[in-house]
């Protein structure tokens, strides 16, 4: 299906552009709350070490600085390195899904949509399993066909930000089965509540973690998975050699340890904060329903009928929202907003307000 302008109408014939992503939307100039990385590029200490290591940039990725890479990043998550695979980001994670051979996967929707394109692109059977909007878009572990031998989740999930409970996930792994959890937004939340990133003993668990959102590095491409030897070496068995860069390898080093965990932390509580200011002012803008969730970013309903304009008048007074309805399960009155700094929300709030009282929207 071809992508749709950012700002086209949305299309409503059961068919989603899973292909479309935030940065699609926050085009040059404009303000983003569209893209959910925090912040306009990584810290200066870890600008500082990604620096260094193009000292290295002559020779191949070394196995040494891989198996480092392994070994930091499992005593981070109290599991031995055979149990951690370096990635060239979560999206080559979900690319390498069809290595696993599913007879049939169940993708949880709402829900980021790259794993379950990679995985119709392959001819994999996918079934799609919808959370609903009245139960607060929790997750129902009954709803998920048995028959699946791949679960797909976000926790958080992308876009609505609920935060599932472990035991609810827990409840879908079983003998036969892989049960993906995306953790990508998992360090963005205070002490990383409900992680399954540390349950070695689950079978057929598989967590994929994401450094992009947190440290800013959307254009390095870092990030790993969590399994049982077994399952990573399935996984990774059509990867060519070398796929994870020696900047990457050092990102993977440098965000796992103790100094970089703790300031990762304080990063989460300050967004936490500035989540909670951010949900109120858009809550207050008549006909705007704001989705409770943890993550860093919100999920709207905009009044019936006026996604697509509100989206036109927000683009003309500067700024860029993820449009909603590329989500399945979700339509074109849907918006996700990424946090962001109080007075940044601040105006968002002002032109979002502006922009629905322009289209004279009845009480």
């Amino acid at each position: 299906m071809a992508m749709d302008h950012p700002d086209g109408p949305a299309e409503h014939s059961g068919r989603y552009d899973l292909r479309h992503h935030g940065d699609t939307d926050a085009t040059e100039g404009l303000v983003d709350f569209a893209v959910n990385v925090i912040g306009d590029g990584p810290p200066p200490w870890l600008r500082d070490r990604l620096a260094a290591s193009l000292e290295n940039l002559g020779r191949y990725p070394q196995a040494a600085h891989d198996r480092h890479a392994r070994e930091v990043t499992g005593a981070r998550h109290g599991r031995p390195p055979e149990q951690v695979l370096p990635l060239a980001g979560s999206a080559e994670g979900f690319a390498l899904l069809p290595s696993l051979r599913p007879r049939l996967a169940a993708v949880v929707h709402p829900g980021f949509t790259e794993p379950e394109a990679a995985l119709r692109d392959a001819g994999v059977d996918v079934v799609r399993v919808l959370t609903e909007p009245a139960r607060g878009h929790a997750l129902d572990p009954a709803a998920v066909p048995a028959a699946a031998d791949l679960v797909v989740i976000g926790n958080p999930t992308n876009p609505t930000g609920v935060l599932h409970p472990a035991a609810a996930l827990r409840e879908l792994a079983r003998p036969g089965r892989v049960l993906l959890v995306d953790e990508a937004f998992a360090d963005a939340i205070p002490g990383e509540p409900e992680s399954l990133a540390a349950d070695a003993d689950l079978p057929g668990l598989l967590v994929f973690r994401s450094l992009t959102k947190t440290w800013a590095l959307a254009g390095l491409r870092a990030g790993y998975a969590l399994g049982a030897p077994d399952l990573l070496e399935r996984l990774a068995s059509p990867r060519p050699p070398w796929p994870v860069s020696t900047p990457a390898l050092e990102a993977i080093v440098a965000c796992s340890e103790p100094d970089a965990l703790s300031a990762a932390d304080q990063r989460a509580r300050e967004l936490a904060a500035h989540r909670v200011t951010q949900a109120a002012a858009l809550a207050e803008i008549e006909g705007v329903a704001v989705q409770r969730g943890l993550a860093p970013y919100l999920l709207l309903h905009l009044p019936d009928g006026t996604g697509y304009e509100v989206r036109r008048l927000l683009r003309t007074a500067g700024f860029a929202v993820r449009r909603g309805d590329t989500f399945p399960g979700l339509g074109p009155d849907h918006v996700r907003v990424a946090v962001r700094p109080p007075e940044t929300a601040r105006r968002l709030a002002e032109a979002l307000d502006e922009a629905l009282r322009a289209l004279a929207v009845p009480a």
